[in-house]
């Protein structure tokens, strides 16, 4: 799926044999549809205009935001830090005693 840099192959836009595209497409839509319905518990679903699955030349699933307003991508990034913050702060909370 990436290169040794960790970057994204890009989009399959010619299709070749033997690669499976759909099965690509299908875990990149698992990932855009539960991406979605986080985003519309958040209520910025409608800042995310442009999510939806894609495939990249090998056949991977791949998830494509789309243009997003720099605000919207703050805001998601503060409730993914709240939700690690949370969690990390919960599994400290359950450790045993040393």
């Amino acid at each position: 799926m990436t290169d040794p840099m960790g970057v994204c192959a890009r989009r399959a836009e010619d299709l070749r044999p033997g690669v499976p595209y759909v099965r690509g497409w299908a875990e990149g839509k698992r990932g855009a549809d539960a991406l979605a319905e986080l985003l519309r518990e958040l209520g910025l679903e409608a800042d995310f205009p442009g999510l939806k699955a894609d495939v990249n030349v090998f056949g991977d699933g791949i998830v494509c935001l789309g243009q997003v307003r720099p605000a919207a991508v703050e805001m998601l990034a503060r409730v993914l830090a709240n939700g690690l913050a949370a969690e990390m702060a919960e599994r400290a909370a359950d450790a045993p005693a040393a």
